[in-house]
């Protein structure tokens, strides 16, 4: 019969071994042991301007996210909490290119303390973890349970866009593009609908999507520019895709992993040197739409 040992919670508050310190050097070197993904660090006590410093911020290299972590060792309390939250303020104030998820860790986190802070949830964007530490024989290993999980924001849903933010072709051309460039996504539309002819665009405040038959159809969207038109395909990531862009010299932004989506700054020269390419990426999307 395997040999079995009985783990025995332990308290971290005020060991003499195993400190905040101790726990932090963990997360560090493995931050996908917190649970929210393929995590790296790029910051650790890292200086805040008057207000101290923050423990941890982790990044997801897929996107444009990060995580601002503040652990605390025994119960969690209300300085736990402000700090927590005034440390992401900072940060997403900071570099307001990235998405910023504030990530409050603590051995104990009390009914009390959780109804607060699932309060501030539906505000900001915020999770939750407990840890708790176990001696199994003579090692010590460590459980990190979320308890409260971030609320999903982002981009207005497809399907509510077409109700809540409708706008119309003005609004692209006189504020956020040019007639020239709105001109431009007429043309990668027309690419579009070559061999999806009932396609047709709706205008929305954030984006230039697809409608069919009365329902958003986004396998593609499109962001006329002042100079340019971000051009976004719906299709998972991978090699081959990477290395035709890459080849061809077209500028791309981060690949977005939460929508899924390549996104392409197509200028007037790339759309008259790349027209095949756009149409291959385009029929790759639908298809992928179709399976």
């Amino acid at each position: 019969m395997a040999a079995y040992t009985r783990p025995k919670r332990i308290s971290l508050k005020n060991h003499p071994v195993y400190s905040e310190n101790w726990v932090q050097d963990i997360i560090a070197q493995d931050p996908k042991i917190l649970g929210l993904g393929d995590l790296v660090l790029r910051d650790r006590e890292r200086r805040q301007t008057k207000a101290g410093r923050l423990d941890l911020l982790l990044q997801d290299p897929n996107s444009y996210k990060r995580y601002e972590v503040e652990l605390q060792l025994g119960p969690t309390d209300e300085t736990h909490i402000i700090r927590c939250i005034e440390y992401w303020d900072i940060e997403r104030k900071r570099y307001p290119q990235y998405e910023h998820c504030a990530v409050l860790v603590a051995e104990d986190i009390t009914s009390r303390f959780l109804n607060v802070v699932s309060l501030f949830n539906g505000a900001l964007p915020l999770i939750a973890i407990q840890v708790q530490a176990y001696e199994v024989g003579e090692h010590v290993t460590l459980v990190f349970t979320t308890v409260l999980d971030e609320m999903q924001r982002g981009l207005v849903d497809e399907d509510e866009d077409a109700i809540s933010a409708p706008t119309d072709r003005a609004y692209w051309e006189n504020e956020k593009g040019t007639p020239k460039t709105v001109a431009l996504m007429d043309r990668l539309f027309e690419l579009v609908r070559e061999d999806d002819p009932d396609v047709q665009l709706k205008y929305n405040k954030f984006y230039v999507g697809l409608t069919k038959d009365g329902r958003a159809d986004n396998y593609a969207q499109f962001r006329p520019q002042k100079t340019s038109v971000m051009f976004e395909i719906r299709l998972p990531r991978t090699d081959e895709t990477d290395a035709l862009l890459e080849e061809a010299g077209i500028e791309t932004l981060e690949y977005s992993a939460r929508w899924a989506r390549y996104r392409i700054r197509v200028t007037e020269k790339d759309f008259k040197t790349h027209t095949e390419l756009f149409k291959q990426l385009i029929n790759e999307a639908r298809g992928q739409r179709e399976t």
